[in-house]
């Protein structure tokens, strides 16, 4: 695959990261590398399922940030504590793969981050044990694509990034040389 069809970070990625991560890991092959497999967004939408306006308009904001058509989630159970019934719709997801994933990232970095207020880094702490990475963005409003006039109310969503990595500590290499912004 030639260069021109693949993502800056793609590119980093095959260029900088991996001879880096061979050198400092040890590693005898290229393929034991880990690398980001894919990248999920999930916004939980359980206060907007009554109202139908709100919750497509939140579904259409995934959708931008995202850059591909959201999958709607809906409730497995019925739980009348929180009044919810089975098939109600809850939230909506994305995955990213490939050049998307690579693309979103790219933003996610040099462009959304940034702009958070007060921003000193991402917690090195949101690891799950596996080498995943789960972040949690509180405003859509950060990512350029969000018209501002028309954000109806500030919702947050999760991203969490799912690598080949074994260990935790593998995976925070690897993301730091992508280009994450960890504290300290």
């Amino acid at each position: 695959m030639s260069n021109e069809n693949k993502s800056r970070l793609q590119v980093h990625y095959t260029d900088v990261v991996v001879p880096a991560m061979l050198q400092e890991q040890g590693y005898k092959n290229i393929n034991q590398v880990p690398k980001i497999d894919k990248i999920v967004l999930n916004m939980g939408l359980g206060q907007e399922k009554d109202n139908s306006k709100s919750f497509n308009l939140a579904v259409e904001e995934l959708g931008l940030i995202a850059g591909q058509k959201p999958l709607v989630t809906s409730a497995k159970k019925s739980v009348a504590n929180f009044k919810l019934r089975e098939g109600q719709k809850i939230g909506a997801k994305v995955t990213l793969r490939g050049k998307a994933m690579y693309d979103f990232l790219d933003r996610l970095i040099s462009v959304a981050l940034p702009r958070v207020r007060d921003f000193r880094g991402i917690s090195k702490k949101s690891f799950d044990g596996r080498g995943n990475y789960a972040l949690g963005i509180k405003e859509q409003i950060i990512f350029p694509e969000i018209a501002y006039e028309k954000v109806e109310r500030i919702r947050g969503f999760d991203v969490i990034i799912v690598t080949t990595a074994k260990t935790d500590a593998e995976a925070l290499s690897m993301l730091t040389k992508m280009g994450l912004p960890f504290r300290g």
